[in-house]
């Protein structure tokens, strides 16, 4: 029997062809769900879907045959990752396939906005003959702001230049040299608030960036410039941006995403003449549609045939016995690449990576994508262990490894990050607890011998090494109604300087860590969540 896929979302038909032709029987039926679906996928080794379809753990547990999920697009929130990881389902998406369409959909709204097209089109067309009320701006000349200068960002930047535009930008992730090759004028985010004529946004949407363009953004901003939101829904603090519109501060916005898709018939933007809005059209181009549904069949066909893995969100490249060694190294890397992302706050501009003990024998590539993927996972939307080296190349971000060998080294992954702000380093090793798991734990920080178990949310505090510190802080944490689960301490040498890091049950609230960051004795405070 023909391996079965299923395409449970509408995807290109053409897009499809690559799995018909290598011979898998395709079936395409959409607008299923719970029995209809699970009956439906009985047999079937790969699914596609785009993001109609949630794919959750019961649907993957239901699924006894399944090998490989894809998402003809970019993100996979409607897919339960972690779920399809536990089962050994390989996720797949198709990360570059709309960043054209998008950037071009950015540009379309810009110059609808600067000329009041859909206003005009409206007015025209219901008999009337305004050619006053709709005096527009010139684009030549005006500054256009942007936040987030991944791959769709450039284009943008591109484009814009192309119109005779002046651009600059704001990312923490992107060294000012790589940006000045592109005639992009970097600087941090007040800069680019107050220059901007015209501001749009293209982050991914995190705990970081939501609502990045606020109440205090719009403050910040010249009167009369006008906002595009092509990214995310959440993006924007669309609240604020009804009242800086109202109050004159904001001349008009396009937008193409919202907090909540479709908006309600009565949401207050929809109301105002100043808004354009288009529903959520950014991928939707018969060339984007088609490009990620080939790019996912391709993918899927070379899987299912020969095991070659490409755009796989939740696997490396590399066969099951070197993955049953290299796991728990996966996992660490990935977390410490995360704690440095946030225990960074300017431009990354290089990576090192130190590999020793079992790790020196065999190809630890495959750790090095893990960590990169964690370190830029809040940088880019469409990161990867696949991708993980092209994001940080595009990023400016040099990589280097080595290997340390001797009878003596211990298996440890070490990691040095350094940015405009200086360097920070972190260890860590794998460990086998009393019950025969194999866990990744942090072993140092800046210098300080730490273990603790890179889980959950944690703060990291540097001080100086003096009496009652950690009293003082449990006294406030205690106060806020936060429980410490673990406490791990480290110190170079009694009296000069100390290292904590604190797991606790939930994130703390901006009063109690600036409680927290008022102690004397401390040099400086960290929360993260890994």
């Amino acid at each position: 029997m023909n391996s079965r896929i299923f395409v449970a979302d509408d995807v290109s038909e053409r897009g499809l062809e690559p799995l018909r032709v290598a011979g898998f029987a395709v079936e395409k039926q959409t607008g299923l769900k719970g029995d209809e679906l699970r009956n439906a996928l009985q047999d079937c080794e790969g699914l596609i879907v785009r993001s109609e379809t949630k794919v959750t753990a019961d649907l993957i547990d239901s699924a006894a045959r399944l090998r490989v999920i894809g998402r003809a697009g970019v993100g996979v929130d409607n897919i339960d990752v972690p779920a399809a990881t536990a089962r050994g389902i390989v996720v797949m998406n198709a990360p570059d396939g709309n960043t054209i369409t998008t950037a071009e959909h950015t540009i379309a709204l810009l110059v609808a906005l600067a000329r009041s097209v859909p206003q005009a089109n409206l007015s025209l067309k219901s008999g009337k003959w305004e050619r006053k009320s709709f005096i527009g701006t010139e684009l030549q000349g005006k500054t256009l702001g942007i936040i987030g200068l991944g791959r769709i960002g450039r284009v943008v930047a591109k484009r814009a230049l192309a119109l005779g535009m002046k651009v600059v930008a704001f990312d923490p992730f992107v060294v000012a040299d790589s940006a000045r090759d592109l005639e992009i004028d970097l600087q941090p985010m007040e800069e680019v608030l107050a220059r901007a004529d015209f501001l749009t946004v293209h982050t991914p949407l995190t705990a970081e960036t939501r609502s990045i363009v606020g109440a205090s953004a719009f403050a910040k901003m010249k009167a009369g410039v006008r906002i595009i939101n092509c990214a995310r829904g959440g993006l924007i603090d669309e609240a604020a941006l009804y009242q800086a519109i109202k109050s004159g501060k904001v001349a008009g916005a396009a937008l193409d995403v919202f907090e909540s898709e479709p908006p309600p018939n009565d949401h207050p933007l929809l109301q105002l003449d100043e808004v354009i809005v288009t529903p959520h059209l950014g991928a939707s181009t018969t060339e984007a549609q088609e490009g990620v549904a080939f790019t996912v069949a391709e993918q899927m066909r070379d899987f299912l045939l020969t095991g070659e893995l490409r755009g796989a969100v939740n696997l490396p490249a590399i066969d099951q016995k070197g993955l049953a060694t290299l796991q728990p190294y996966l996992s660490l890397a990935e977390s410490l690449g995360r704690f440095h992302a946030q225990l960074a706050n300017s431009a990354i501009r290089e990576v090192r990576l130190e590999f020793a003990g079992e790790l020196v024998d065999i190809d630890a590539a495959p750790v090095t994508r893990a960590f990169l993927a964690g370190l830029l996972r809040d940088v880019s939307a469409r990161v990867n262990a696949v991708n993980a080296f092209l994001i940080a190349e595009e990023r400016g971000i040099a990589v280097t490894t080595a290997y340390v060998r001797g009878s003596g080294a211990a298996s440890a992954i070490r990691t040095l990050v350094s940015s405009d702000g200086g360097e920070q380093a972190a260890s860590g090793s794998v460990f086998t607890t009393a019950e025969g798991y194999r866990e990744g734990r942090i072993t140092r920080i800046n210098g300080f011998r730490i273990e603790a178990v890179p889980r959950g949310f944690m703060l990291v505090m540097h001080n100086r090494d003096v009496p009652g510190v950690i009293g003082r802080v449990g006294t406030i944490l205690g106060d806020a109604g936060i429980n410490i689960s673990a406490f791990h301490l480290g110190r170079r040498e009694r009296g000069v300087e100390a290292m904590a890091v604190i797991a606790i049950d939930a994130p703390l609230n901006q009063q109690t860590f600036a409680t927290l960051q008022s102690l004397e004795p401390l040099i400086s405070l960290h929360q993260i969540e890994l």
